[in-house]
């Protein structure tokens, strides 16, 4: 029965999208356009459908996203965090802060109005967005504790520049913001916070950079094609929960832990849920040191080399996800046990449970499978394996509009 409900539906989807696609105009030709256009009508199609949006088996999405009144109570997006980065309120205790000017980015003396000068206050703010915008950095964007960065109800782009960096703070939310073609920023003097600013040297282009950060959620974003990595966390990051993103074209995904020396790594806590691993990603989905991850119930699509790999023997609970490997017979394989010998990384705890294999994908398991270090690596219950297509249907950026559901 449910394989017939799955088939009604990709016939229903496949009836509403054929007719548009085909009669799409011919001034389409760019490659991005026409991913952008099919996104579009696809998230169109979603609304329409409408039990798509909600009581998917998605805790978080089940948690708002069947409320067609979201934008009167934004705040609550707070209460819905999952994982290790689930205490992570961002600035639900403060005013709403609207950005209204796109452009005229200063990194010193940020005008009111400005994405920069609301990530810097020092009281909690939940930032909106009065409309569309593409907002491009001259350095890289120094956030303060407790801010939410919320791109609902607008299509915003933080691109073509440096991005965002979440250094020594705590209790940031970023949630549904388009983030690409992030580029290194250069020595500058930039504001941090209202009575501060001071030199900062050159920045790495990471999409989002987390440097000695906790409590940090990052969530319904779509990632791709930065300098250095899409997601990053060192320094004794921790408390930090990756979900609902959408990841496409970009070499080294993601980085968590420092390097094999940086032992203050040995706490860090990532929850890594519900993402979509597109087209065009090549490895590091997550490459951990040190800490303690939990990956669970994402769709892996395409990978080069790995999907999931790490050294300085880290602890990764692999749970519920699903693994379509690519057709190249050398890159079949899940894992990638870096930097060390068979002899010291068949002691670290790496296990698949419930994880579904495709297309020849195979996980190599190292260590105690039911080593209590398993403990601090469980962040929430995994659902099965079969329904990591419904979970993730959403991921990404939404096309979220008021008075309907997101």
């Amino acid at each position: 029965m449910a394989a017939f409900a799955s088939l009604a539906f990709f016939t229903l989807l496949f009836c509403i999208l054929l007719p548009s696609l085909t009669a799409s105009s011919p001034a389409l030709h760019d490659p991005e356009l026409v991913v952008q256009e099919v996104d579009r009508k696809l998230n169109a199609s979603r609304r329409k459908l409408g039990f798509l949006s909600c009581n998917t088996g998605n805790p978080i999405d089940d948690c708002w996203r069947c409320d067609p009144n979201w934008e009167k109570n934004r705040q609550k997006l707070a209460d819905c965090a999952i994982g290790f980065g689930k205490n992570a309120v961002g600035g639900r205790d403060g005013k709403i802060y609207v950005v209204t000017e796109s452009g005229n980015d200063d990194p010193v003396n940020p005008k009111p109005g400005t994405l920069r000068y609301g990530v810097i206050q020092e009281e909690p703010l939940w930032i909106i967005f009065a409309r569309d915008m593409v907002i491009q950095l001259k350095e890289e964007l120094i956030m303060n504790s407790f801010k939410t960065i919320d791109g609902r109800g607008a299509s915003v782009h933080i691109a073509n520049g440096p991005c965002i960096t979440i250094q020594y703070v705590t209790n940031i939310i970023i949630h549904g913001i388009h983030i690409h073609d992030c580029k290194q920023g250069g020595n500058a003097m930039v504001r941090d916070s209202p009575r501060h600013y001071g030199w900062r040297t050159i920045s790495d282009g990471d999409g989002v950079s987390i440097f000695g950060g906790s409590h940090v959620w990052v969530d319904h974003c779509s990632l791709s094609s930065c300098a250095d990595g899409l997601i990053d966390a060192i320094h004794g990051s921790t408390a930090i929960t990756i979900s609902n993103n959408f990841m496409t074209h970009h070499d080294k995904v993601m980085l968590l832990g420092h390097s094999d020396s940086y032992t203050q790594d040995k706490g860090m806590q990532v929850t890594i849920a519900f993402n979509h691993f597109g087209e065009g990603l090549v490895q590091r989905m997550p490459r951990c040191r040190h800490g303690y991850f939990h990956v669970v119930n994402n769709d892996y699509t395409h990978w080069e080399m790995y999907a999931i790999g790490g050294s300085a023997a880290p602890t990764i609970n692999s749970q519920g996800n699903r693994f379509l490997a690519p057709n190249d017979r050398f890159s079949k394989e899940v894992t990638k046990h870096e930097d060390a010998p068979e002899t010291q990384w068949k002691s670290w705890n790496w296990r698949s449970e419930g994880d579904l294999m495709l297309n020849g994908a195979y996980f190599t398991p190292s260590g105690a499978g039911a080593s209590s270090s398993y403990a601090k690596a469980s962040s929430l219950g995994a659902r099965p394996s079969s329904l990591v297509s419904t979970i993730t249907s959403g991921a990404g950026s939404l096309n979220c509009r008021k008075g309907s559901r997101c």
